[in-house]
């Protein structure tokens, strides 16, 4: 294998019609303030035919100088690369047009090449920015725009098959989007994105999912939403079959909140207190407000340890014992959250059904209208308790979408925005001929 040969396959050419040339092939100069690797080749063949005319070639066509190019090529040692590649020329003594040699490694009239094109493919699933891709490969935007335009094909969905089990929810997508917010749907048996719609209301929604045929929707078994009312009534008359799951998480979630308001309130009440004593304890409150929301039965009642603003020594139990000896509403509040967590970590249908309809005395609004909100969706809660579904899925997916919205710094089109979700889960196959 000649040195030649070598060059080409380091370089990824595998035209046998290109040839580096014998002298001078490697050379640096500097472009745009950077220097570059310069190889030289040439691009010569003898055509079956015309280009234009389409007259096969019986010695009619002859060779009429070259053009020289400089397509992009990918990156060597960190260096920018280019081939300084001197295509062939032809000129038709049929017609007497001229045409130029092709070659596959880069487009007609394009001066980046096609692995350059596929490289940037490959690198948008990562979690990169347009602007970052374009640079890294020495690119415009625009470019790096319309190579996922040409690679990528546009998701879209085939209305014939609904996945068994569904997860649910939304999130803040773009400016343009119809709605406020938009509705990502997930399988959650196979752990993928489903689809991406551009708003949550429910006439859209309704819209999608009557598109799929009625035995499909029968067969949806269970949908995991979270505790927004007028999804539980629009997937029950959409899915009559499944099973409607309440994610455990904005369960928590809602007495989570009604605590940490009962919490702050008293705080307040505290801070108008020109009392030392008061003073004390509305500093002890501000700092040990996560080890109020800690599970009680994680919380240590053996370990002695010093704990700042506590004289002497004092476990975990000893610091909620006090701070709860403070306020008879907060100690209230305090059993409420510790029992609705406890029925959820445990999975305690019964003993979540009996508690939220036990009358309560000594609780904030906040508090009364969480427990008002889990009777109201108490079956869908029990299904909670009862199955191991949950939106845990596509909460770890909305975390992903904000980083990737973050990295670009937003989106302003959402099926650019949509399309980008779905190349950076590997959900769109990179085209073969593109």
């Amino acid at each position: 294998m000649s040195h030649k040969h070598s060059i080409l396959n380091l370089l990824g050419i595998k035209d046998k019609n290109i040839k580096v040339m014998d002298k001078d092939w490697l050379k640096e100069e500097v472009r745009n303030g950077l220097h570059c690797k310069i190889i030289s080749a040439k691009l010569t063949y003898t055509p079956e035919a015309c280009k234009c005319c389409g007259c096969v070639n019986e010695g009619s066509i002859v060779k009429n100088g070259t053009k020289l190019t400089h397509p992009l090529l990918l990156d060597m040692a960190g260096c920018p690369t280019y081939l300084e590649l001197k295509k062939q020329r032809f000129l038709c003594r049929e017609c007497g047009q001229t045409f130029i040699a092709e070659t596959c490694i880069v487009k007609k009239r394009c001066h980046i090449t096609n692995d350059v094109k596929r490289s940037i493919a490959v690198q948008g699933t990562r979690n990169i920015s347009e602007k970052d891709l374009a640079l890294e490969h020495r690119v415009s935007n625009n470019t790096v725009k319309r190579v996922f335009g040409d690679f990528y094909d546009t998701f879209r969905q085939v209305y014939t098959h609904l996945p068994e089990n569904l997860a649910i929810d939304e999130f803040k997508s773009v400016k343009s989007a119809e709605g406020a917010m938009s509705l990502i749907i997930c399988d959650s048996d196979n752990k993928k994105i489903f689809d991406i719609l551009e708003d949550r209301r429910n006439k859209s929604i309704m819209d999608y999912f009557m598109r799929f045929p009625q035995e499909q929707r029968a067969k949806v078994k269970t949908v995991v939403v979270d505790l927004y009312g007028p999804y539980q009534k629009l997937f029950q008359a959409l899915f009559p079959q499944a099973e409607l799951i309440i994610d455990r998480f904005h369960i928590v979630t809602q007495v989570n909140r009604a605590l940490n308001m009962a919490r702050v309130s008293f705080m307040n009440t505290l801070k108008k207190s020109k009392d030392l004593k008061a003073n004390r304890d509305y500093r002890k409150l501000k700092k040990y407000w996560k080890l109020i929301l800690k599970k009680e039965e994680t919380l240590n009642s053996t370990e002695y340890r010093y704990h700042r603003l506590f004289k002497g020594l004092v476990t975990e139990r000893g610091i909620i014992d006090y701070l709860l000896s403070l306020d008879e509403g907060l100690r209230l509040n305090y059993n409420a959250y510790q029992t609705i967590i406890f029925t959820v970590n445990h999975r305690k249908p019964k003993l979540f059904s009996s508690f939220v309809h036990e009358k309560q005395q000594g609780l904030t609004v906040k508090m009364d209208q969480a427990l008002k909100t889990f009777r109201q969706s108490e079956k869908a809660i029990i299904n909670a308790l009862n199955y191991d579904y949950s939106n845990g899925l596509v909460e770890g997916i909305n975390n992903k979408i904000k980083v990737i919205k973050r990295a670009a710094y937003g989106y302003r089109n959402f099926s650019n925005f949509r399309n980008r979700i779905f190349i950076e889960y590997k959900l769109l196959e990179i085209k073969t001929a593109a």
